[in-house]
């Protein structure tokens, strides 16, 4: 029987290699990072669902312990930690690594972009503003919007709708009435609804391709007079 592969992440590109390893009948383990992740990847006798993070010597002994003959990271683009580990678990057991890297969206020509190169520039920029402001990257960096004065009353946060994101944003103190727990990637039309609701004056976002939505936030934006500040890819 042919050695299995790793696909290492919960995004659409993961999803996808997922269905076609059921349809191609490919032994395959795709790891996620929460239960709702999980959800998403096709029931298959030929697909193994591994949920949790993993740190690097974590990985290398998965890699052994299941005789893993290749891996395909599709993680999403800003989890350059998560890459980092894979990368050096697969060089530590000699095992292939390939990385399928989603293209970053283009607004070269959107006039109201701000680009910064990380969350803290992202913040500084917004401590010099005045406004509503409408996160869309995720829960993870809540405590860093959260250093901005006023947050609770500007900030508006739109994240998972798993629990343990819920929790981090009530635990921060982030107000029930702005925090908006939905699945994406999203629509132009509903982007900017949501963006209307809220009187966003800026939207935060990160620059996640086409397969992200980017795009889609980046119209919304323009037609409801949003400013975007777009936090560009680490190396």
């Amino acid at each position: 029987m042919r050695s299995p592969v790793w696909i290492a992440g919960g995004t659409t590109e993961g999803r996808k290699l997922a269905h076609y390893a059921d349809r191609y009948h490919i032994r395959a383990y795709v790891s996620v990072a929460t239960e709702y992740g999980a959800s998403l990847v096709p029931d298959s006798p030929f697909v193994t669902v591994v949920t949790g993070r993993m740190d690097e010597e974590e990985m290398e002994s998965f890699l052994r312990e299941q005789a893993i003959a290749q891996v395909i990271d599709a993680t999403h683009p800003y989890a350059t930690a998560v890459t980092a580990n894979i990368r050096q678990a697969c060089r530590a057991v000699g095992v292939p690594y390939r990385r399928i890297q989603r293209r970053s969206g283009s607004y070269a020509e959107q006039a109201d972009c701000i680009a910064v190169h990380s969350v803290d520039e992202a913040v500084e920029v917004l401590s010099h503003t005045t406004g509503p402001v409408f996160l869309t990257t995720g829960s993870k960096d809540l405590d860093s919007f959260a250093q901005l004065p006023d947050y609770a009353q500007r900030l508006y946060a739109r994240i998972l709708p798993v629990r343990p994101s819920l929790d981090r944003a009530l635990g921060l103190g982030y107000l029930p009435a702005h925090i908006i727990c939905m699945q994406g990637p999203f629509t132009t039309e509903l982007n900017a609804a949501m963006f209307r609701q809220t009187g966003a004056r800026y939207v935060v976002t990160k620059n996640s391709g086409r397969t992200g939505g980017f795009q889609e936030k980046l119209e919304a934006a323009r037609q409801t007079g949003a400013k975007v500040i777009v936090i560009e890819r680490g190396e």
